[in-house]
């Protein structure tokens, strides 16, 4: 697609790598760009035709007691900019991170005072580890499919105190079939694997969307909230109405037309993306996240993607350039790029500022699970090292 590949950096704290999921050689690849240990934990994002079981097998071996976890994706974002059929790794060394890692399996029957109170113990550890290290932040991931976003990410909120998090949903292509979790050697599926980090390396963690609502609004009249389907919007079929105000047909409905005509709605003073995945068969509009009767859903309209996206990570840079930027985003903005024909012009953005990580079901940040979003952590070398 014309991308250029991004020039290595000599001293790259973060260590990031990638390799085609199919080569017979993919696993040593990435061992090799990663380059000598110990890690603290590494990160696998990857293309969901992988096995996952015998990734986290070679990964035990190789990186001994580093953490490993990881997700199945709906397209990478690599050294290419925006891919696919990948398999990244993002390592932390020891010599700047310490990590702890949360397992949470069966999202629907959680115990969360133990989980709460496990978040608050990995906390007390890594500064008790690192009392000099002033920076954390934290990163989840959970299973896209799991319809328990929302419900999970509000509730840990209340452990975290001051602490930022971002992570994304896992996905599975534009399947939508099942997703996978990895922690250490096993996979799971409607589970969640939390990493809390300490670094001496100073951190933002940002979201940022390109989208402004418009005056056409649509009130929830039919709902099942816990499948997160809508039956019907001002009292008509979803899908029929919601395809009347936008002029189109509701046969000839997408994912394209969803990722360019998202609705938002109104909290804490803000908007939000509730982000449409798909048209049941019966006409229903199966939602990524939280959805109910009675809310009123806002359509939005998208400014350039590209300016967009250039002053948000130039911003992220205007103090001092990033070590890495870490990244979770919605597979929704690649498909309105690719309508747009504008992944080669995004994925050049992403490659100069050194933007790495996964398309994904859904994003979280802080206490919210959203959509339609670019959440991430920009991680910069510590002041010393920079003078250096």
């Amino acid at each position: 697609m014309g991308k250029q590949p991004r020039s290595k950096k000599m001293k790259s704290i973060v260590r990031r790598a990638n390799a085609f999921w199919s080569d017979p050689d993919a696993f040593q690849t990435l061992c090799n760009d990663l380059g000598p240990g110990p890690f603290a934990s590494v990160v696998f994002y990857a293309t969901p035709r992988v096995d996952f079981f015998q990734l986290g097998q070679d990964a035990q071996k190789k990186f001994g007691a580093a953490i490993i976890v990881g997700c199945t994706t709906a397209g990478e974002i690599t050294d290419q900019g925006y891919d696919q059929d990948q398999i990244v790794a993002i390592g932390f060394p020891e010599s700047h991170f310490e990590t702890e890692a949360v397992l949470v399996e069966h999202l629907e029957f959680v115990d969360i005072d133990r989980v709460l109170d496990k978040i608050v113990q990995n906390r007390r550890n890594l500064k008790e580890l690192h009392p000099r290290w002033e920076f954390e932040f934290n990163h989840l991931l959970i299973d896209g499919l799991s319809t328990k976003e929302d419900e999970f990410v509000s509730k840990i909120s209340l452990s975290l105190g001051p602490v930022p998090l971002f992570g994304g949903s896992a996905a599975d292509g534009i399947d939508f079939k099942q997703t996978r979790i990895l922690h250490q050697t096993q996979v799971y599926s409607n589970a969640a694997v939390l990493l809390q980090f300490r670094t001496k390396c100073p951190i933002q963690v940002f979201k940022t969307d390109h989208l402004v609502p418009s005056k056409n609004h649509m009130v929830v009249t039919g709902a099942d909230p816990e499948n997160r389907i809508v039956t019907e919007l001002n009292a008509e079929p979803a899908a029929r109405e919601y395809a009347r105000i936008l002029g189109k047909d509701p046969e000839q409905l997408t994912p394209f037309t969803f990722a360019a005509h998202p609705v938002v709605v109104r909290e804490g003073g803000q908007h939000h993306v509730r982000a449409i995945q798909r048209v049941a068969d019966n006409g229903d509009l199966i939602f990524f996240s939280a959805i109910d009767e009675g809310l009123v859903l806002t359509l939005a309209e998208p400014m350039d993607m590209s300016e967009h996206l250039k002053e948000e990570l130039e911003n992220l840079s205007a103090r001092q350039a990033p070590d890495i930027i870490w990244a979770c985003d919605c597979i929704l903005r690649r498909l309105e790029a690719q309508e747009k024909q504008m992944i080669t012009k995004l994925s050049n953005l992403m490659v100069e500022k050194n933007v790495i990580g996964f398309s994904t079901y859904g994003e979280q940040f802080n206490s919210m699970h959203v959509n339609q979003t670019l959440t991430g952590v920009a991680i910069y070398p510590p002041a010393e090292e920079e003078d250096a």
